[in-house]
């Protein structure tokens, strides 16, 4: 506390000081602190908010000059400014973005009065107004809605914006729009500004999509993270699939190359067996064939290798069949040459 604002609070009336220091108990009590604006909240209404807001934050409203001794005691200067009108101190543990959510839930439509200002444009809805044909068809022309009577009732024939933003509502529109139940503001407690880690946010900052938030964050996490593996940057979350990458990327290029290692044996063996079996099938004289090849159909695609080889893998199948597919058009040429050829195909496979 600077010393100018502790003479101030020693000026005060003990009542005064007493309210003062329940306020800061409020401030000190909670992480987070903001404004909230309670004005043309009816008082049962408001106690029916302060009751619900209960384990989450809590609400207290008192003179506008013991809030602002309050907030400047507790070093609070830059809330000062926005009390101003009719508001109350808030303060929770939970952070400002989930406070503004739950405060803006927490609001109700309700009826504008005479005299107060539109929040936004007001609106007059097509349809039927349910009134029975008589003087009130001139009242909603009265006021700018284009209403006529049709089919034994008062019709708005069109959406009729009545008055706009920031315009004052005068007392003929007042009663329509209460005639017709529509309740063009909503009631509950604004948040005008929060401070939280000596950050202050205003309620535009605190106006987000946190469905659409969240999406932005997990897909700048992928898109970092497949930077990071295609650029070969280990980290704790890649490392894993680095590894298994390299892996599959080790075992296709051994298969590719044929290199007899134990752990590709395996593989090799499916892989020739397969070759042959594709050879086999584009033979026409079965004679020429050993006993156990005759009959034998051209192999489905072979799978890959191993999950991590991806796209090796299929390479190494198409290899594979084309490897296949030359080697049985050499065997047609021959079989050109020699006739009959199952001497030499015989010769080949036994």
């Amino acid at each position: 506390m600077s010393a100018q604002a502790e003479r101030k609070t020693e000026n005060l009336p003990q009542w005064k000081k007493e309210e003062v220091d329940e306020l800061a108990e409020l401030i000190e009590s909670y992480e987070s602190v903001g404004i909230v604006g309670i004005t043309g909240i009816p008082s049962k209404q408001l106690q029916d908010m302060r009751r619900d807001l209960h384990g989450t934050a809590e609400l207290r409203v008192s003179r506008n000059t013991l809030q602002v001794h309050a907030l400047e005691d507790a070093g609070l200067d830059e809330l000062v400014s926005h009390i101003e009108g009719q508001v109350g101190l808030v303060g929770t543990n939970d952070n400002p973005f989930t406070l503004y959510k739950e405060l803006e839930a927490s609001k109700t439509p309700a009826p504008i009065n005479e005299g107060e200002v539109a929040p936004n444009d007001i609106v007059v809805p097509e349809g039927d107004t349910g009134v029975d044909p008589g003087p009130f068809v001139g009242e909603l022309q009265g006021i700018g809605a284009n209403a006529r009577i049709e089919d034994g009732s008062i019709q708005v024939m069109e959406d009729s914006t009545v008055l706009e933003a920031g315009e004052e509502v005068s007392a003929d529109l007042s009663n329509v729009l209460n005639e017709l139940g529509i309740e063009p503001k909503e009631v509950g407690l604004d948040l005008r500004a929060v401070i939280a880690d000596g950050v202050l946010f205003d309620p535009e900052d605190l106006d987000i999509d946190v469905e659409a938030y969240e999406s932005d964050v997990a897909t700048a996490a992928a898109r970092a993270r497949n930077l990071s593996i295609n650029a070969s940057y280990p980290t704790a979350a890649t490392a894993p699939t680095l590894i298994s990458k390299a892996t599959g990327e080790a075992k296709s290029l051994g298969l590719h190359a044929a290199i007899e290692d134990e752990d590709l044996m395996p593989d090799l063996v499916s892989k020739a067996d397969a070759q042959l079996r594709a050879l086999a099938a584009q033979i026409d004289d079965e004679e020429a064939l050993p006993e156990e090849l005759q009959g034998v159909e051209a192999p489905a695609a072979e799978p890959a290798a191993d999950a991590e080889t991806d796209d090796e893998s299929a390479d190494e199948d198409t290899d594979a069949e084309a490897d296949a597919a030359d080697a049985a058009d050499d065997e047609d040429d021959d079989d050109d040459d020699d006739a009959g050829g199952g001497e030499g195909l015989g010769a080949m496979f036994g």
